[in-house]
């Protein structure tokens, strides 16, 4: 008689546990005292599916221009907005946005145009039209910028990889 009665809400723990667990929402956690726009750490709770985005570069910006140069991609601003429109496109088509993205890694490249040395500033531009105050969309992802020796064509001064969640 007694596990009669306890059939059925063992039953019914067993189903809403796993809903519970997708129930839960990704936590982003903010750098204290700051206004950057990106994430000191984010925890994606389980249940949830993750979307690993290959690397983007940037399109050709000017076809006019020399394919192996600058002036065909753009300056580091117009190729961080190439890119992450590229991106932001990718996501939708899979049903997501860029609210849904909780890792971010940038790869610069320096040209001569920048004394060698990657322009953050440039990319910065780019990345706030998509994540922060300025692009009204606070849902920041953990982010790291490096400055790597090349990408595949010598024009390109970024290629830019995401990791997004489904909610």
């Amino acid at each position: 008689m007694r596990l009669t009665r306890s059939l059925p809400l063992m039953l019914l723990t067993t189903l809403a546990l796993p809903l519970a667990a997708q129930a839960a929402d990704v936590v982003r956690v903010p750098i204290p005292n700051s206004d950057f726009p990106i994430a000191a750490a984010v925890e994606v709770p389980a249940g949830k599916a993750t979307i690993y985005v290959s690397g983007k570069v940037p399109a050709v910006a000017d076809p006019s221009a020399p394919k192996d140069s600058v002036e065909a991609f753009g300056d580091t601003k117009t190729q961080t907005i190439s890119v992450l429109t590229q991106i932001q496109k990718q996501l939708e088509g899979l049903g997501l946005g860029m609210k849904d993205v909780v890792k971010l890694q940038a790869f610069l490249v320096g040209g001569p145009e920048t004394g060698g040395k990657m322009d953050f500033k440039g990319f910065m531009e780019g990345y706030t039209q998509f994540f922060g105050k300025e692009a009204k969309q606070m849902n920041l992802p953990a982010r790291s910028a490096f400055q790597i020796a090349a990408l595949g064509n010598p024009g390109m001064r970024i290629e830019i990889e995401v990791v997004a969640v489904r909610p």
